[in-house]
């Protein structure tokens, strides 16, 4: 989180902990601060398996994809078991999980089938389907976090977390939609006539988590344009909301993008800032920028 906002309050440990998966693209000082646990997916090359976040990162991808097509698989069964220990370790009787959208991953449906053992270990578990993605996830998961350490209760944790995924909207421009396709993760995107006439589609989460195709622009220039466009098109001056940023291989430009939003819309309570995990740039491959706005109420 680079753009100046309201700090987040850090939750007590041992009360009610946050679960996400490594494709909420949360940053790591964040994790750390606001005591979040991650469930890395894997991911395997023709190297081997490897875990994102942990032993692989998105420079690491963009650099294999030059050879070979990485594939991503969920999380290890031994990987949830353990991250669940941990929870149960370190104080925790209620815990709520805001996994990646199911339309992209079974890693939401992974870890709801871990609710019943957890509750036979004395956790009780609430898991969220956030039907989004990257900054989409990772900040109803910081915003819940903040929740917590402002007292919520369980019940009401578990009602905001419903609030917060119909509350989130992500827009992101890929550069070329041939990794998308290749991984099948093409969803319900249109056909975009591309590579000649430069045109960049802009896209967003269907209902059911499916990614679509919301806009198109002709040229790279005018992508930060377009995703200032959308959020415009979803605001509402006077009700609290958060600002998210996230580029992928991009970083000159994400840090403009940046800029603009905040400008833009300067009533902001947080504004995340974050890079596109490697599990993620798999399929979108470099050139990345996403926009996005949540409301709080």
């Amino acid at each position: 989180m680079k753009t100046q906002s309201k700090p987040l309050l850090q939750p007590p440990s041992g009360r009610i902990a946050v679960i996400t998966d490594s494709c909420a693209d949360i940053p790591p000082e964040l994790v750390r601060r606001q005591g979040i646990y991650i469930l890395p997916l894997q991911i395997r090359t023709a190297a081997g398996a490897f875990r994102d976040g942990v032993d692989i990162h998105p420079a690491d991808i963009y650099r294999i994809q030059k050879s070979e097509l990485p594939k991503t698989s969920l999380p290890l069964g031994s990987d949830l078991e353990a991250l669940l220990g941990r929870v149960i370790a370190d104080g925790y009787k209620e815990a709520v999980a805001v996994m990646m959208s199911s339309g992209l991953s079974g890693t939401y449906n992974l870890v709801r089938q871990a609710a019943e053992p957890a509750a036979e270990k004395g956790l009780e578990l609430k898991v969220f389907d956030t039907l989004t993605s990257s900054i989409g996830t990772g900040a109803i998961a910081l915003q819940l976090s903040e929740y917590i350490a402002m007292g919520m209760g369980f019940a009401e944790i578990c009602a905001q977390a419903e609030k917060l995924i119909k509350g989130t909207t992500v827009f992101f421009s890929v550069d070329t939609l041939e990794f998308l396709r290749k991984g099948g993760r093409i969803g319900r995107i249109t056909a975009v006539a591309g590579t000649v006439l430069q045109i960049k589609p802009i896209l967003a989460f269907a209902p059911d988590g499916q990614l679509t195709s919301v806009a198109k622009v002709r040229g790279r220039k005018l992508v930060q344009q377009e995703l200032i466009r959308m959020v415009a098109n979803l605001y509402e001056p006077g009700r609290p909301f958060n600002l998210m940023v996230a580029d992928g291989g991009a970083p000159e430009e994400g840090a403009e993008l940046e800029k603009k939003l905040a400008a833009a819309f300067p009533g902001f309570n947080h504004y995340f800032y974050a890079n596109i995990g490697a599990t993620l740039s798999i399929y979108t491959g470099s050139g990345v920028l996403g926009s996005a706005i949540q409301y709080l109420d």
